[in-house]
């Protein structure tokens, strides 16, 4: 499948998961399951925030467009994603809303913590 450009490229769950990451800012989702190249949100993965003392928190005062140019990193994310039959994203870490690393463990099915 191809690298999506912008977010009308995007599937529901991906839709879903660009604002979350955006709504997130700093920090990761552990236990992030993939069935079939697509992301299983439900339930929905734990979220840990990185709380940074005497900093303003940009996150919250961006209001995105309908639809946008996605950033490079994020269409990497999901063209990786949707390459997956089944795996697990043990940690995505998020830098900005922006995904910056992560840590998957491919082939499982059901997930840790289905």
């Amino acid at each position: 499948m191809s690298r999506p450009a912008f977010t009308r490229d995007l599937r529901p769950s991906e839709r879903s998961f660009v604002e979350a990451m955006s709504n997130l800012g700093f920090g990761r989702f552990e236990f992030l399951r993939i069935d079939r190249g697509e992301l299983i949100l439900d339930p929905w993965p734990t979220v840990v925030r990185d709380v940074k003392f005497g900093c303003q928190d940009p996150a919250g005062t961006r209001v995105a467009p309908a639809d946008f140019q996605l950033k490079p990193q994020v269409a990497e994310l999901f063209e990786y994603v949707r390459a997956v039959d089944a795996g697990e994203i043990r940690t995505l870490e998020v830098k900005s809303g922006i995904p910056f690393s992560m840590e998957i463990e491919r082939g499982v099915t059901g997930g840790r913590h289905a």
